[in-house]
């Protein structure tokens, strides 16, 4: 009884109930502030280059189109902050979206369809929740595989055709704005969805136990931690999410085809890596992924307004991320960095964001040379 009124005290004398003080400097160097700076010089360049980069209707218009990135990006932080992941994502956004097309085209109301898509989505994320968390198969495995199937579903129910003809109501929610202001509806919604998220990571058990099991499965397991209810409720919000991004997409678009969303999970996990998640698990924050998605959104709106090819895009947005991954890596294991933590970090920061932007201005000029010399 003695012994176990000792372990029940431990913990009370281990842990402080004061979180640790940090130097002002060292607030500096978190990477969100990085993403700040990113944000802010490539507002600089894109202003400098373009005078309709401020334009308020061409930024309400921009912050609309990635906003289906962003709903699927934030169940992704937390699979990745478990050190798993979600490939099938965009293919259940696709096959949400494809059976709502193919209950309006047999005339079933449309709300009625959008639950059933709801439901369906949900579903799917069910279906990955339970072979990752109950099974115990690899998350890449398993969602590698409903990657294709679920994709394969979406063509099954729409073939080659489209389901066109939705009512103005359903189009809101892609294309509307709110209370007549230049504030897209599906913007607005991110938003409140991202301020949920993030509370529910960063402010109860539920988000503490997701950083756990992504530092140490095994360990939190052994804690009494019910690992596998978590993976499960993971997922099926993921599934959720994705077919909340399938209606909006559908909404925004006014159509809907079984190609729809395709390749959006590679840009939902580049959004969630840039932003300081750990691929591996354990770290990262709800307003890094956040202010990641809105760098690339920027990004790509601002080389769009220059006329540049969408693979050079590509190539830049990638090199963020290669970028992203490494930088962290090397300064972890570079030597003299463990010698002087506090000068090294400071000046591998401004070294990363250096490299970053001397690449990312290499690549601009290079795909914009043809242009200046065809104009």
């Amino acid at each position: 009884m003695k012994a176990q009124m000792i372990t029940e005290s431990q913990p009370s004398t281990l842990i402080s109930e004061f979180p640790p003080r940090h130097s002002f400097l060292y607030k500096f160097q978190r990477w969100e502030w990085m993403l700040v700076a990113l944000i802010l010089l490539d507002i600089l360049i894109n202003v400098r280059l373009s005078p309709f980069f401020l334009d308020a209707r061409n930024l309400s218009r921009t912050s609309s189109d990635f906003m289906e990135i962003g709903l699927m990006m934030l169940p992704m932080v937390f699979i990745i902050i478990t050190g798993n992941i979600d490939l099938s994502i965009a293919s259940n956004l696709g096959m949400s979206a494809s059976f709502m097309g193919l209950l309006h085209n047999n005339g079933v109301n449309i709300w009625v369809a959008a639950l059933a898509a709801l439901l369906l989505g949900t579903l799917g994320g069910m279906l990955n929740g339970y072979l990752v968390a109950r099974v115990k198969l690899p998350s890449l495995v398993v969602t590698l595989g409903t990657y294709a199937f679920y994709r394969g579903l979406a063509y099954g129910f729409l073939g080659d055709q489209a389901a066109r003809g939705y009512p103005e109501a359903f189009t809101y929610l892609g294309q509307g704005r709110m209370f007549d202001t230049l504030i897209p509806f599906s913007v607005a919604l991110f938003i409140v969805l991202a301020i949920v998220f993030g509370l529910v990571l960063h402010r109860t058990t539920f988000g503490r136990y997701l950083y756990a099991i992504g530092n140490n499965e095994n360990a939190t397991l052994y804690s009494g931690v019910p690992v596998e209810r978590i993976k499960f409720i993971i997922y099926t919000l993921s599934g959720f999410m994705a077919a909340l991004a399938g209606l909006i997409l559908a909404a925004r678009f006014g159509s809907t085809r079984p190609d729809i969303g395709t390749g959006l999970e590679l840009a939902v996990i580049t959004a969630v890596v840039l932003g300081g998640v750990d691929i591996n698990g354990g770290r990262g924050t709800m307003l890094g992924a956040v202010l990641s998605l809105f760098l690339i959104g920027l990004m790509r709106f601002g080389m769009g307004l220059l006329n540049i090819q969408g693979q050079v895009q590509g190539v830049v947005i990638g090199l963020l991320l290669i970028l992203s991954i490494l930088l962290p890596n090397i300064a972890q294991q570079a030597s003299f960095l463990k010698r002087f933590q506090r000068n090294g970090q400071l000046v591998f920061a401004v070294l990363g964001v250096l490299l970053m932007f001397v690449a990312f201005l290499l690549f601009f000029f290079w795909s914009r040379a043809p242009i200046l010399a065809g104009g």
